[in-house]
């Protein structure tokens, strides 16, 4: 079963000078990340640009990580659409490929209700490997409900929830109604404390790709009972997330971190833009400033 607990990252999908996948880096990423304490790779999810991979590169990117990975560390393969259809075809290739379970982000832009949710899931649930639910509302549009979340834990598959509402009041209910039977992981880099203060387990994180020990460090020292630490990464990574994710939309400023930090990621694909001059500068500034350059 996967172990849905510490930091896992949400990884970037390097580009290559032509645009083509940076197989070859992604691999390193692997091993880089294992090094560091990273509890878990999630793949091509919103940091990873799936909406502008084609269907052959996004099953390539999991195949490069589940191999480079090779059981010594959890995949969890980004797998979701807004199409029932293609997200159970994408999560078998990830269960075929050896994923060790699937991020299903909710439907985006058609907006079903409550119960296409519930119908949504449980098409997935009969894939046959674990699922963890990604709610990011300023994303898809829509919120799945606490109700919601308590009706779907109760399915075999679904061990886990991704919540990336940025309410923590919602974050603690649904800590709450599933009860134990799923993990809840922040999506918030943020808000990986308060979560774990009302319940959580960890987080799925953006900042981990340039900071992954601390945010491993973070998550291992609230669990042996060292606030104060956890309390001073919390305010230092708090400080690095603000930075690097509220300048322009995600994963712009975090590849141009990583290029900063020596891994040249390439360029995120449009529609998506590179930083404006401004903005490196001042992400270059706070990565000075907190000792990362």
């Amino acid at each position: 079963m996967l172990a849905l607990r510490g930091s896992y990252v949400a990884l970037v999908t390097p580009f290559t000078q032509d645009d083509r996948v940076n197989h070859a880096l992604l691999r390193d990423l692997v091993e880089w990340h294992i090094e560091q304490g990273t509890s878990g790779l999630v793949p091509v999810g919103t940091t990873g640009e799936s909406p502008t991979l084609n269907y052959e590169e996004h099953e390539a990117v999991i195949e490069t990580v589940v191999k480079a990975a090779n059981g010594r560390i959890s995949v969890l393969a980004g797998t979701g659409s807004n199409s029932t259809r293609e997200a159970v075809h994408m999560t078998h290739h990830a269960k075929m490929v050896g994923a060790d379970g699937a991020l299903i982000v909710l439907p985006y832009y058609n907006r079903p209700s409550q119960t296409g949710l519930i119908n949504h899931i449980t098409a997935l649930n009969d894939v046959g490997i674990p699922l963890v639910i990604y709610n990011i509302p300023s994303r898809t549009g829509i919120n799945m409900e606490p109700p919601t979340f308590e009706k779907l834990s109760h399915l075999e598959n679904v061990v886990g929830v991704k919540e990336a509402s940025g309410n923590i009041n919602q974050m603690s209910e649904v800590v709450m109604v599933t009860a134990g039977r799923c993990a809840v992981m922040s999506g918030d880099d943020a808000l990986t404390l308060p979560l774990l203060a009302v319940g959580g387990t960890g987080v799925i994180s953006v900042i981990a790709n340039i900071v992954p020990n601390e945010m491993a460090s973070l998550v291992s020292a609230w669990e042996r009972g060292d606030r104060a630490e956890a309390l001073r990464l919390h305010q230092r990574l708090f400080r690095i997330a603000k930075a690097t994710l509220s300048l322009e939309t995600n994963p712009g400023p975090i590849k141009e971190a990583m290029t900063m930090l020596g891994y040249d990621v390439g360029k995120v694909r449009p529609p998506l833009a590179p930083l404006s001059a401004e903005n490196r500068e001042k992400l270059r500034a706070v990565l000075a400033e907190m000792g990362l350059l």
